[in-house]
This record gives structure tokens, C-alpha cells and sequence, in this order.
């Protein structure tokens, strides 16, 4: 993975066990992989799939383990691990017949 694909690139004095790779996934079955602290907002992961994806962070949702992720939230208070997956998905809402 290059830097630029790292969240946390240019982070310093990080303990190595802290880091984990994590995986989201798109409704298609792409994947794009993260490595980032465990103490992190998991908003930094959020925004750089956005912006690589090429859409607006309010047209996303972000799941672990059919939970909502919110942009607070860190993998460690979600107790992920090494190589665990979030969902992401194009949230629609309403339409008419």
C-alpha cells in the first residue's frame, strides 16, 4: 500500500501492535484496504474511501457487523481486529412511484 493510501501517514511513536488492516467493502463486492490505529476516528478511513470513491460522505453509510458506524468511533471501541471488514453502502433515501 502506498503512503498516500495510509490514514494515519506520518503518524510517529506508534507501538507496531497498534496498527490493524482493515477491509471495506462496496455493495459490489470491491475491497479496498486500510491501515490505521486502533485509537483512531474511523472518520479518516470514512472520507479517504469517500474521496476515492468519488462521493460525498453523506451519500455513505459505513457498517460493522450490521452496526452504523459513526465518525467518532474507533476500532477500538468497536473491538476490531486484524483483517475485520466494514460494509459500505450508497444510502438512499425515500423516492416516490
Amino acid at each position: 500500500m502506498a503512503e498516500g493510501d495510509n490514514p494515519d501517514a506520518g503518524v510517529k511513536g506508534e507501538a507496531k501492535g497498534d496498527h490493524l488492516n482493515i477491509k471495506v467493502k462496496d455493495q459490489n463486492g470491491n475491497e479496498v484496504f486500510f491501515r490505521m490505529r486502533s485509537g483512531a476516528p474511523l472518520k479518516k478511513l470514512m472520507s479517504t474511501y469517500c474521496q476515492r470513491q468519488g462521493v460525498s460522505e453523506s451519500q455513505m453509510v459505513f457498517l460493522y457487523d450490521g452496526t452504523r458506524i459513526s465518525p467518532d468511533m474507533t476500532p477500538a471501541s468497536l473491538d476490531m481486529e486484524e483483517g475485520d471488514e466494514v460494509d459500505a453502502m450508497i444510502h438512499q433515501t425515500g423516492g416516490r412511484w
